[in-house]
């Protein structure tokens, strides 16, 4: 019996022995490793699977539809629904982020929180008179009373739920309901349209994939980088910022190939009869890869978030009667609703001073004949495009690196050992540009302006 029963414990040892290889074969760490990903990706995915952590979408979810139903269709409701979204998620970041980029509920959480804040604008549009709104607002307000199995659906869409982009409920509806077809009663034609967003996100995955072992931004951190001289590390944070942005590039492009197969992507037919599937574009590719412009890059990249802002925030402010601070607030809120680390606000108000400063260069270079004839040299153009480029690249970059560091003690570090160069030369343009303006300007010319 006693050897009976050692030979069952023995077996059991054996057995947990086997099942602990076992287990520590399959760790998460591994597993990611061997798919190419990063282990917190890997965890999100699976914890979506598994529901783990999913009560917080659908208490924000369920608590929205009740925000809606017992408040109608009045300004408390927005402006609670703001209110309770955007703390929920900022409450999120402060309790889970770390240093590092964290790829956790809130990932996904604040898509669905723009989502939810501009289901509830549209749903107090829906109230009002139609004389009353604007084009764009009456395309977005919604006149029925939606369902909690719609505001759910329209929530969950799993082509958007992870990275976006965003879309508004009526234009869910209308793929529910059938009609975001090119063929009348039956489904899309959508499948080459989207292997073509679909291949174009996967030659981004794979330009990704292939040069992120050799540009990271830990290394603008090491020794190594300050002991370079001032031109490799403008040129290393150049050549980065241009390359970092295409994890993003990648996710988007595949989502929207996701979009434009289900039909959510139609966009009606252009002046050809030509179905167009760009309604729920994220990048303007060309653009993006063209533009000598900081303002062109800002177009053609993350378009769906810029249009959701400008439609519900950045117009809102119309009250205030000054474009530029509704447009810095508008810049403040996008910081916040990307996380609490402070190089989130650097990276925008960087966005903002750039902007500012691009704008009156232009207009100056339009406006003097000297600059504007000089500017329309045909042989120099090829010149203008790559001091453009250069330009535009490295700040975008400079931009970045606080965007991705998060930290001020890390940003602030790579920022030293550049000497601040992008906040040293814009906020010099800054006060240059309108002493340059009147000099170069003739009165002519600013007269022509003013009539």
């Amino acid at each position: 019996m006693a050897s009976a029963a050692e030979g069952d414990v023995g077996t059991v040892a054996e057995l947990a022995r086997v099942l602990r290889w076992g287990l520590e074969e399959l760790s998460l760490n591994k597993l990611a490793t061997s798919l190419g990903a990063s282990e917190q990706a890997l965890r999100l995915i699976i914890s979506i699977f598994m529901g783990h952590q999913l009560y917080h979408s659908v208490l924000c979810v369920v608590l929205q539809f009740l925000i809606l139903r017992l408040m109608g269709r009045t300004i408390t409701a927005v402006l609670a629904t703001y209110c309770f979204q955007m703390v929920y998620l900022l409450a999120g970041y402060y309790y889970t982020a770390t240093g590092n980029y964290d790829i956790k509920w809130t990932m996904p959480h604040c898509v669905l929180t723009l989502k939810l804040i501009g289901l509830a604008v549209d749903y107090f549009d829906g109230g009002k008179d139609q004389n009353s709104l604007s084009s764009e607002q009456q395309k977005y307000a919604i006149r029925g009373v939606p369902s909690l199995l719609e505001v759910a659906g329209f929530s969950y869409f799993y082509g958007a739920f992870l990275v976006g982009p965003q879309f508004s409920m009526n234009h869910y509806m209308k793929l529910v309901q059938g009609q975001l077809t090119d063929v009348p009663g039956k489904i899309p034609n959508s499948t080459i349209p989207a292997l073509r967003r679909l291949s174009l996100g996967l030659v981004y995955l794979v330009g990704y994939t292939l040069l992120s072992p050799h540009i990271t931004e830990d290394y603008l951190l090491t020794e190594d980088y300050e002991n370079h001289p001032f031109w490799f590390r403008c040129v290393y944070m150049l050549l980065w910022g241009k390359f970092v942005l295409y994890k993003y590039v990648t996710c988007w492009l595949v989502t929207e190939g996701v979009c434009i197969l289900t039909g959510l992507g139609f966009n009606a037919f252009d002046e050809h009869g030509k179905a167009k599937w760009d309604a729920c574009a994220n990048m303007k590719v060309w653009l993006f890869e063209t533009t000598p412009r900081f303002s062109g890059t800002i177009a053609s990249f993350n378009i769906n978030t810029n249009a959701w802002v400008a439609r519900y925030f950045f117009k809102r402010l119309k009250f205030l009667g000054n474009k530029e601070l509704s447009q810095g607030l508008s810049l403040f809120f996008l910081a916040l609703w990307h996380g609490l680390h402070s190089g989130y606000l650097v990276c925008f108000q960087m966005e903002f001073l750039i902007v500012i400063v691009e704008k009156q260069a232009a207009s100056l270079i339009q406006e003097s004949p000297t600059l504007r004839n000089l500017a329309s040299i045909t042989v120099l153009q090829p010149l203008y495009y790559l001091m453009q480029q250069t330009i535009h690249w490295l700040f975008m970059g400079y931009s970045m690196t606080a965007f991705c560091l998060f930290t001020w003690d890390k940003w602030f570090k790579v920022y030293k050992s550049i000497y601040f160069l992008g906040h040293v030369f814009f906020l010099s343009l800054l006060f240059i540009l309108p002493y340059v303006h009147k000099a170069m300007v003739p009165r002519k010319e600013k007269l022509k302006k003013m009539g």
